[in-house]
């Protein structure tokens, strides 16, 4: 019987608790590479009985390349998520939602995708993100940056990458334009950035977006 990606993320939690002899193994084997931040996962599944907050489900931190890729082995794909469904990745001591301190004057940059490419990009996309925030590949922008959502939705799956200030244009920019370097967007699609402030407020279904790469 398969496992829910619940069930899976508390096996992950109950190996980090694990004891490791660390004995057995060699010196090299036991260095490991440090990252600049530590980053945080979250994961988010819709429940009746609690709140969107209540939901929102924090996993584990990680400070080196080698944890992340073992936290990111040891858990569903974005694709395998359930509809509905969120993971968030974001420096620790930031929740990923637009009230917190370090959200609530910034934006994200929004990259939206039709059904068929859940099976062809969306992974793809989603690690490519994670990789570049992880590695501080923002070209001298990367402190600006908070966060990133993937949701995954019926009508299309959407990843956002969260930066801290929706008003410094030349960080904004650059974070935008390293992401769809690295994402190899095809040129004839247009990415947006809107302000967190704007999509609270948003009237109809369209958020406008303040810059676009």
């Amino acid at each position: 019987m398969a496992t829910s990606n619940t069930e899976e993320i508390e096996e992950v939690e109950r190996k980090e608790q694990e004891v490791v002899n660390f004995d057995e193994f060699p010196p090299e084997v036991l260095i490991k590479h440090p990252l600049q931040h530590t980053w945080t996962l979250w994961y988010y599944e819709p429940d009746r009985n609690k709140t969107w907050e209540e939901s929102q489900r924090k996993v584990t931190s990680f400070d080196t390349a080698e944890d992340f890729w073992s936290l990111y082995n040891h858990i569903k794909a974005a694709s395998e998520l359930k509809q509905g469904c969120d993971y968030s990745m974001f420096k620790q001591g930031i929740r990923p939602m637009w009230e917190d301190n370090a959200n609530k004057c910034g934006g994200r940059w929004l990259i939206n995708l039709d059904k068929k490419q859940r099976n062809t990009d969306l992974d793809h996309f989603w690690l490519e993100t994670l990789l570049c925030m992880i590695g501080e590949a923002f070209n001298g922008y990367s402190d600006d940056i908070c966060g990133a959502v993937v949701n995954v939705r019926q009508k299309g799956d959407k990843i956002g990458v969260w930066t801290a200030n929706a008003n410094s244009e030349d960080s904004v920019m650059e974070i935008g334009r390293k992401l769809r370097e690295r994402l190899k967007i095809a040129s004839k699609v247009t990415i947006g950035y809107q302000i967190h402030k704007d999509v609270m407020v948003k009237v109809g279904s369209q958020t406008k977006n303040a810059y676009v790469v």
